[in-house]
Order: structure tokens, then sequence, then C-alpha cells
């Protein structure tokens, strides 16, 4: 009937954050999600509402690689260049010459290509914010 330290068998598998009726109950709520690989809740209010006909699915894009998609004007290597960059400059590090936002890319231990670019930079300006980093490199924004 009980097992050493004075402990009924089994309460050692059991969860110590509450009470074994509740664990049972956390159990039986996700047994049919566990054997039907889905949700079964039958409380509507509790289920994630479906993409609305008519409306993009926004968990992808046309070429299957971006979530979101690409913004109208960009094509997919700008994309993938502002976030990489904005990856590894943080608000700190703004407003900032070039210069200053490669040290500071530096800091954060971006990779090689992302401060050559950064080099690339014009000598003189100040930037304000990943966008005009970007902008200032050569490639396109959204419109």
């Amino acid at each position: 009937m009980s097992e050493a330290d004075d402990q009924f068998a089994g309460t050692s598998s059991r969860s110590n954050k509450h009470s074994p009726r509740v664990d049972e109950e956390l159990e039986h709520e996700i047994q049919g999600m566990l054997k039907a690989d889905r949700s079964t809740r039958a409380e509507e209010w509790r289920e994630v509402e479906p993409v609305a006909e008519g409306e993009p699915d926004i968990a992808s894009d046309p070429a299957g690689t971006l979530v979101g998609g690409t913004p109208v004007g960009m094509d997919h290597d700008a994309v993938v260049a502002r976030a990489e960059i904005a990856r590894w400059l943080v608000r700190a590090d703004f407003p900032s010459n070039g210069p200053d936002l490669v040290e500071a890319a530096m800091d954060h231990r971006a990779p090689d290509a992302v401060i050559d670019e950064l080099r690339r930079l014009p000598e003189g300006q100040t930037y304000e914010r990943v966008g005009d980093v970007v902008r200032a490199l050569g490639y396109p924004t959204e419109t």
C-alpha cells in the first residue's frame, strides 16, 4: 500500500503542484487531442479562429520561404538583408554613423557578412533606424 517515506504508491509519479484529482482532470482534458491529433474542445470560444474567406493566408508567401510574404516594393533579398541587419543591431545602437554601427555589430557578435555589409555604408551620414541603413546600402524598401 505504501512506499518509503510514508507516501502512498503512485504519488511519486504525480505532480506535487496540485491535487491528484486535478492531475486526472487535466489528463482527461487532453486525451482527445492526443488520440485525435486535433483540438476536441466543446467550448467554441476556446478554438482558434480560422482565416476568413477571401483573406490571404498569413503563414506563407508565394515562394514559400518568408512567413507573411514580401512587402510591396521589396524583393526577397532585400527582406532577408534587412532582417539580418536588424537581427544584429538594437534600438540602443541608433542614431549612429557607419563606423559606430560596424562597432555595435561586432559587439553583438554579428557574422562577417553583416559586418562587411555595414562597412559599405557611406561616410558622414547619421542613421536613425534600420530602414535608413538598408536604404543607404541600396536595398529597396516598402512603398
